[in-house]
C-alpha cells in the first residue's frame, strides 16, 4: 500500500457569519458562505482545505465550489498526493473558473502531505520565516464608520490600514480616507477598489488626495483589468505605487504586465487560482523585482493559516492582507495560527498547517 494515496475527499458547507458586512466596490457578504474539504490518505492522514468564493468578485459560489470538489473527488481518489503539481495542473484543467475549489484541494492535499511527514508548511516552503505582519480592512462606509474602523484596528495592535474605495464617489472616498488620516496620522494606508473605478475617476481620487496631502503606500486595482493600460498612462507622472489583484489570475498575467511597466506591486492569493499557480506568480514578480502582497477573499482561520505558512515560509512579500478572520463573529477551527497585534506567527505548528475542526457539527 502506498500511504499517501488519496482514500477519499469530502467537502461540506461552511458557513461563518461576519461581524460585518464584508463590503467592496463590487458587492458585500454578510456571511461567508465557503466550503470545507476533507481529504484523507491511505494512512488515514487528514488534510483540510477551504474554499472561498466571492461571487461579486469571481462570479463562483459556494455551490459551484461544491460541484467542482466533488467532481473532482472521481479521478482525485486513488491518486498519490505526492505527485501534486500533476495533479494541480489537471485540477486546473478541469476546474476551469471554479479556482477557489481547486485552491481548497490543493491546501488539503499538502496539508495531508506535510502530516505525514510531519513538517510543518512553513518549512515545506522554505523556511524563510514564520511569521508575517497583516493590516486590517475598513470596508467600504461612510466617513463616520471610516474613522470608528480605524480607531478599532489601531485599538488591535494594527498599524497599516487598508481602506476599501470604489463603491462610492471618488469626492466621497477622499473624505473617508481623510477621516482615517485624522484618526490614524503616521499609518501606513493601502487603498483598494477592487476595480470600481472608471479611470477618470480613480485619477480623480488620487489628485483629490495630492491636493488634501493624503499619501498612500499603495492603489490597489484601482480600475477594472480592461482599462489597466489606459489608467496606468494616465498615472505615470503621479508617483504612486500600483498593485494589480484582479488583473493577475495566473502567472501569464503578471508576465504580461510586468513587460507592459505597468504594475509596482502584485497581490497574489492562492485563493484565486490555486496554489501552484500562486507560486508561479511569486516566482515571476520576484524575478522582476516587484512588491509582492498576500491575500485571500473572505477566508477563515483554516484558508488564513496556510496562507501565512506559504508566505512567510517563502519571504519575499511587503504586504500582507490576512485579516479576514477578524470579521468572523465565531470560529469553528482551533490551532493554526497564533496572532499578537498584526504579528501572525505559526513557529508552534508541528506538521501540516495545524488547523483541526473544533466544532461538532463539522
Amino acid at each position: 500500500m502506498t500511504p499517501t494515496k488519496i482514500a477519499s475527499v469530502e467537502a461540506r458547507a461552511l458557513d461563518l457569519e461576519l461581524t460585518e458586512p464584508f463590503t467592496i466596490a463590487t458587492g458585500a457578504r454578510a456571511t461567508a458562505a465557503n466550503v470545507l474539504v476533507r481529504l484523507t490518505l491511505a494512512d488515514g492522514t487528514v488534510g483540510l482545505g477551504e474554499a472561498a468564493p466571492f461571487p461579486e468578485v469571481s462570479g463562483e459560489t459556494q455551490a459551484s465550489s461544491l460541484e467542482a470538489v466533488l467532481a473532482a473527488r472521481e479521478w482525485l481518489v486513488g491518486r498519490d498526493a505526492r505527485n501534486y503539481r500533476p495533479l494541480s495542473a489537471r485540477l486546473g484543467e478541469a476546474m476551469g473558473a471554479q479556482a477557489a475549489a481547486r485552491c481548497a484541494l490543493e491546501i488539503a492535499i499538502f496539508d495531508a502531505l506535510t502530516r505525514h511527514w510531519r513538517i510543518p508548511l512553513w518549512v515545506f516552503f522554505g523556511g524563510h520565516g514564520s511569521a508575517i505582519h497583516t493590516d486590517m480592512t475598513i470596508t467600504a462606509g461612510d466617513a463616520d464608520h471610516a474613522a470608528r474602523a480605524a480607531a478599532a484596528v489601531l485599538a488591535r495592535g494594527i498599524s497599516t490600514i487598508k481602506i476599501k474605495v470604489g463603491a462610492c464617489p471618488p469626492e466621497q472616498d477622499a473624505e473617508r480616507l481623510a477621516a482615517v488620516r485624522r484618526v490614524a496620522p503616521h499609518a501606513p494606508l493601502i487603498i483598494d477598489a477592487n476595480g470600481g473605478y472608471t479611470p477618470d475617476e480613480a485619477a480623480r481620487l488620487l489628485d483629490r488626495l495630492r491636493a488634501d496631502g493624503i499619501a498612500v503606500e499603495l492603489f490597489e486595482q484601482p480600475v477594472s483589468p480592461t482599462d489597466w493600460a489606459e489608467f496606468r498612462r494616465r498615472t505615470a507622472t503621479r508617483g504612486v505605487r500600483l498593485c494589480a489583484d484582479e488583473s493577475v489570475r495566473s502567472a501569464a498575467d503578471a508576465v504580461r504586465l510586468i513587460a507592459d511597466d505597468a504594475v509596482d506591486a502584485v497581490n497574489i492569493k492562492p485563493m484565486k487560482c490555486g496554489v501552484i499557480e500562486t507560486l508561479a506568480i511569486w516566482n515571476v514578480a520576484r524575478a522582476a523585482g516587484k512588491r509582492i502582497m498576500i491575500g485571500g477573499m473572505v477566508e477563515s482561520s483554516l484558508a488564513m493559516t496556510f496562507s501565512v505558512h506559504f508566505a512567510a515560509g517563502l519571504g519575499g512579500f511587503s504586504y500582507a492582507d490576512l485579516d479576514t478572520p477578524m470579521f468572523m463573529k465565531d470560529d469553528p477551527f482551533q490551532g493554526g495560527f497564533r496572532q499578537r497585534g498584526s504579528e501572525l506567527d505559526v513557529a508552534h505548528v508541528d506538521a501540516g498547517h495545524g488547523v483541526q475542526v473544533a466544532a461538532e457539527d463539522l
